[in-house]
């Protein structure tokens, strides 16, 4: 597999992801009670592997290869697109460990609102991105990079995926995550 192959079923595993996050918040909203523990590890799978693994190589690897590369096309997708993007991602998974905190410091129906409301945000957004990266931003990094930049990004990223997986990250977050969907 190459980069973006990996990339891509990466996204897969979000958008899996994404929908335990949002069975999660329809359990509430049918009455049943904030599990913060579910949601503390919603938070870590976001930071560890979307946000660490995933987000890392693009930001570190094909997006630095795009702006160098593509002109000014490549500049305005990823640093006006898919960079603003992540950083939206980042602030919904900031205010949902904040109505976490909010919760666990006394019940209120505002913070479960929040909780609620940040989390299917993020899953939303991620959706609209995942959409875009697949079918616009890494075809469009494939047919446009030259050969030799790509096999580059290629062998970086082979390189970070072999290093995730000695240190057992894949590994671990994976295992949240199908402990989640066992439970939602």
């Amino acid at each position: 597999m190459n980069g973006i192959e990996v990339m891509v079923a990466e996204h897969d595993n979000i958008l899996r992801f994404n929908n335990v996050v949002r069975r999660a918040c329809a359990g509430i909203l049918e009455g049943k009670e904030v599990c913060i523990g579910d949601f503390r590890n919603m938070v870590e799978f976001v930071r560890g592997y979307a946000d660490r693994h995933h987000h890392g190589k693009e930001e570190k690897i094909l997006f630095v290869d795009m702006v160098a590369h593509l002109g000014q096309i490549g500049r305005n997708l990823v640093t006006h697109g898919m960079l603003v993007e992540h950083d939206l991602a980042r602030l919904h998974i900031s205010e949902l460990e904040a109505a976490l905190n909010q919760y666990e410091t006394g019940y209120s129906v505002g913070a479960k609102l929040d909780i609620i409301t940040s989390a299917v945000a993020y899953t939303k957004l991620l959706k609209r991105h995942i959409d875009k990266e697949n079918a616009i931003v890494y075809v469009y990094a494939e047919k446009n990079l030259p050969k030799e930049v790509m096999a580059g990004a290629n062998a970086q990223m082979e390189t970070a995926e072999k290093e995730a997986a000695e240190s057992g990250v894949q590994k671990k977050y994976l295992a949240i995550l199908a402990a989640l969907e066992s439970k939602y």
